[in-house]
């Protein structure tokens, strides 16, 4: 292979990339997610037992998915969203997830904030004493405020 093939394979390489990437994104309702539409959440059927425990909830009124499991800071709302679509797209793709799917660490951390952001009024007396230090996650107890009858 010649030195001028090298730019007509990176590019071959780079359009069927983009094709598979649009395709996909076209196939899964990608532009869904990038809406506040609780709906959207169960396009994939790993999710519609935890968007129909969230309709019965006690936050269906006041809350959507973006608002517990994504940052309330506008760019890293943003940055969580991109995480999740890509592992999300990748694990159910690839079939790698766990069924029922569970919540991640990362992700854990980002709803603990929301629940913190939301009723800071009520929790400030019960956050640690140092930044970062020990505290019980709000879900720990509260396990089916979001997601009613789901444990």
């Amino acid at each position: 292979m010649g030195f001028g093939a090298l730019p007509l394979v990176t590019a071959a390489i780079v359009g069927v990339l983009a094709g598979l990437g649009a395709f996909t994104f076209g196939y899964g309702e990608g532009a869904s997610y990038l809406s506040n539409n609780p709906a959207s959440c169960a396009n994939c059927h790993v999710m519609q037992g935890h968007y129909d425990s969230w309709v019965k909830s006690s936050h269906k009124n006041v809350a959507t998915c973006n608002d517990c499991h994504l940052s309330h800071h506008p760019v890293g709302k943003w940055l969580v969203k991109a995480d999740n679509g890509f592992f999300h797209s990748l694990a159910f793709t690839m079939g790698g997830f766990h069924e029922p799917i569970r919540i991640k660490p990362r992700n854990s951390r980002v709803t603990q904030n929301a629940c913190l952001h939301c009723h800071s009024d009520f929790v400030h007396s019960m956050l640690p004493e140092q930044p970062g230090g020990d505290m019980l996650s709000c879900v720990h107890c509260h396990s089916d405020v979001g997601h009613a009858l789901r444990r």
